[in-house]
C-alpha cells in the first residue's frame, strides 16, 4: 500500500472532475491503450438525482461522466457479473460496491482478470427521491437549480447555477430523517481497499485527488496513465496522509454509534409478517446470483392455503444463504414494497457472524467464508 496526489493534465477533465479528473483520464489511458474493452460509469440522465450506468468506449465520451452522484446508489457489481462477464471492463466502486464484487469473486461469478477497479471513498449516499425533498425543504431552493452536490467535512453541499453553495450538517438533515441512506448511515467500510485504487479528496489539497494504491494492478495504473502524459502525481505530505486517516477514523466512529443504536424493527417478527412474497429483495441482491434456478421457486416451497406464503421459508433460507456474505449496499430496503428493513435485519447477522467467525464480507482476504471453507470449526 502506498500514497499519492495525482490530477488530469487535460484541463476540460480537471476542471469537469470532483477533484482533479485523476479518475476520468485513468479511465482514458485505459480505454486509449486498449487495456479494457469498455467503462462503466454514471451519466446523469434528466438531472442530477438521476444517475445513469453506461458503457463508455470512445474514450472522448468521457467526460461527460465526470464528477460524483451521491444521488445515483448503483450497485455496479450486479452489472458486471449479469452482462460483462466475458468482457475486459473497468468501473468505479463504492466500498459497498467492492465487496459485493469481492464476494461475487469468490462465487467465480467475477474474473478478476477481466476488471480494474477504481474506488471512491464513500462517506454514504442519498435516495433521489429523498434528495429532492431534502433540498426543497433544508436549502430552500428548487431541486432543479443544483447543478453539483458533494458530502464533504460533515456537511450535504449544493452548488446552484450562479456558482453560490449552501450546505447543512449531516446529522441535522438525518435527525429529521432525511439525509444518507440508513444502511450508509451504519456502513464502517468508508474505503474501498479491495479495489485497485482507493481515490478521493480526504486530505487531498485542492484540485488534486488522493489516491490509495493497493495492489500491483493500482500501481500500473498510475505509472501507465503518468507515462501516456494523462496525469501528473505528486507525494502527500505526512499531515495529509493524518489528516485522511482522521477523516475515516470520524465516520466510522459515527457509524459503530448507529450500529449501536438503531435496532428498531429488526427485532420485531411482525417486520418479516409483512412480507408479501414478491422476490424483489433476493432480485436486486448484487451476490443472490443464482435466482434463475432458485431453491425457492421450487414447488415444495408453494403453499397454496397460504396466500401470500409465510415469509418464514423465504426469508429463513435467504438468510441462512446470505446473511453472513451481505455488504450493507441497502438496495434490499430500496425495493421493498413493504418497507421491510431487510438489509438492516441481514447486517445484524452478518455482524454476529463475524464474531464469532471473524469473517467481513468482501473485507476479509479468506478465499471463501467459514461455513463454505474446506476447514470447518465448531461454532
Amino acid at each position: 500500500m502506498s500514497y499519492v496526489l495525482a490530477k488530469s493534465k487535460d484541463s476540460a477533465i480537471h476542471e469537469a472532475g470532483e477533484c482533479g479528473g485523476a479518475v476520468t483520464s485513468i479511465f482514458k489511458y485505459l480505454l486509449d491503450e486498449g487495456i479494457v474493452d469498455g467503462v462503466i460509469a454514471l451519466r446523469p440522465g434528466d438531472d442530477i438525482y438521476d444517475g445513469i450506468p453506461t458503457l463508455i468506449t470512445d474514450s472522448e465520451d468521457l467526460i461527460s461522466t465526470a464528477g460524483s452522484y451521491h444521488c445515483a446508489p448503483t450497485m455496479i457489481g450486479d452489472i458486471i457479473q449479469k452482462y460483462f462477464i466475458d468482457k475486459k471492463v473497468a468501473f468505479t466502486v463504492k466500498p459497498c460496491d467492492i465487496r459485493s464484487v469481492d464476494e461475487l469473486i469468490k462465487r467465480h461469478k467475477i474474473d478478476p482478470d477481466n476488471i480494474y477497479t477504481i474506488g471512491l471513498n464513500c462517506g454514504g449516499t442519498v435516495s433521489p427521491v429523498t434528495g429532492r425533498k431534502m433540498i426543497e425543504l433544508f436549502y430552500d431552493v428548487n431541486p432543479d437549480d443544483v447543478v453539483s452536490e458533494e458530502i464533504d467535512k460533515g456537511q450535504f453541499i449544493i452548488e446552484l447555477a450562479d456558482g453560490t453553495e449552501k450546505g447543512v450538517k449531516i446529522h441535522e438533515l438525518e435527525h429529521e430523517g432525511f439525509g444518507r441512506r440508513t444502511n450508509c448511515q451504519r456502513c464502517d467500510v468508508k474505503i474501498p481497499r479491495k479495489a485497485n485504487i482507493a481515490c478521493g479528496n480526504w486530505g487531498s489539497e485542492d484540485g488534486w485527488t488522493f489516491i490509495e494504491i493497493n495492489d500491483e494492478k493500482g500501481q500500473e495504473l498510475i505509472s501507465g496513465a503518468k507515462s501516456a502524459g494523462l496525469i501528473e502525481t505528486k507525494n502527500p505530505s505526512e499531515q495529509a496522509i493524518e489528516a485522511r486517516l482522521k477523516v475515516e477514523g470520524i465516520m466510522i466512529k459515527m457509524a459503530k454509534k448507529v450500529q449501536a443504536a438503531k435496532f428498531g424493527d429488526a427485532g420485531n417478527m411482525d417486520a418479516w409478517n409483512r412480507c408479501i412474497g414478491c422476490y424483489a429483495c433476493r432480485d436486486i441482491c448484487p451476490i443472490c446470483w443464482c435466482y434463475k434456478n432458485c431453491e425457492l421457486n421450487k414447488s415444495y416451497f408453494k403453499d397454496e392455503n397460504n396466500i401470500p406464503p409465510s415469509p418464514i421459508a423465504f426469508q429463513g433460507v435467504r438468510l441462512s444463504h446470505m446473511s453472513f456474505s451481505c455488504c450493507d449496499c441497502g438496495q434490499c430496503d430500496d425495493v421493498c414494497p413493504m418497507d421491510i428493513p431487510v438489509s438492516l435485519i441481514f447486517d445484524k447477522l452478518q455482524k454476529k457472524y463475524c464474531e464469532r467467525t471473524g469473517y467481513v464480507a468482501g473485507v476479509s482476504d479468506d478465499i471463501k467464508p467459514p461455513l463454505y471453507s474446506p476447514e470447518k470449526t465448531e461454532l
